[in-house]
């Protein structure tokens, strides 16, 4: 069943898939949008790390859905490593892995503004073979299947390429998130020619890379429920990814940070280059 499965989600099947996700924001997200009460907010690491009552149910619902479409599978999601960190040692194992971000953006959500999404990636030895962005209160759905490209509600994107000589746009991390050789590495970016700016939700930062309506990211840090499914979408359009040290970005962790990705791969070694100061 499992590798059934995995064909079938490589060869374009990833309408079940897509149908848990919304299921999963139409039953524990969106209800809660602009509903939420002060004791379903909780501050994790501090001020900037929030998590809700909808982050948690939303990712209970996915484990138990996804994992029922992938028997054998497992998940890793971010609510699920806070609570064990040892859950993140999955990506490392054999099992088919569901790496799931619920809601990615939850200061936007916890605000009422509509840029959050839910994040969903499969990958099996590290690999990443497919991956779900869901923005609810936007009604995109954009989905990437490895070696078959990128769709966003259907339709296929590309991320193209800046035009010659065009202000760089780059999302970049938020300052609470970098320690101070990152602070001092993303400061590479503050020349003429790139405009750099804090981040939002990553996984739409992500999506906009890969539609062409941003040029590029810069991050410095590398939890895998924040970034699998959007490097998968950019990579599928036609982007590219790249570390400091010149490596892709390995979902597994261990990675010289900070990393790009970008429209396609001459901007992401520009990137590059400004955050390693040469």
């Amino acid at each position: 069943m499992t590798d059934d499965f995995l064909d079938h989600i490589l060869a374009g099947g990833t309408t079940e898939v897509e149908e848990a996700v919304r299921k999963a924001a139409a039953a524990e997200i969106t209800p809660r949008f602009r509903q939420l009460a002060a004791h379903e907010i909780v501050e994790k690491n501090g001020p900037h790390d929030l998590v809700t009552v909808a982050d948690r149910a939303a990712e209970e619902h996915l484990t138990a859905s996804l994992t029922a479409l992938l028997p054998g599978s497992v998940v890793v999601g971010e609510e699920a490593v806070h609570a064990d960190p040892a859950v993140y040692e999955a990506l490392q194992g054999e099992a088919p892995v569901w790496i799931v971000d619920p809601v990615d953006g939850t200061r936007q959500f916890v605000r009422g503004e509509s840029g959050f999404c839910s994040l969903v990636a499969l990958a099996r030895r590290g690999e990443l073979l497919a991956s779900w962005t869901f923005a609810p209160a936007l009604d995109e759905m954009a989905v990437a299947v490895r070696g078959r490209g990128a769709t966003l509600n259907g339709a296929p994107i590309r991320s193209g390429s800046p035009a010659p000589g065009a202000v760089l746009e780059v999302a970049t991390s938020h300052p609470d998130y970098t320690t101070e050789d990152q602070k001092q590495a993303l400061l590479g970016l503050d020349i003429e020619g790139v405009r750099p700016r804090p981040c939002g939700s990553a996984g739409l930062e992500y999506l906009d890379v890969a539609r062409g309506v941003l040029d590029a990211t810069a991050f410095s840090w590398e939890y895998a429920w924040d970034h699998a499914a959007g490097l998968l979408l950019v990579t599928e359009a036609g982007g590219a990814h790249t570390t400091v040290a010149g490596e892709p970005f390995r979902i597994t962790g261990g990675n010289a940070l900070p990393f790009t990705a970008a429209r396609d791969a001459a901007t992401a070694d520009r990137i590059r280059t400004l955050l390693r100061g040469r």
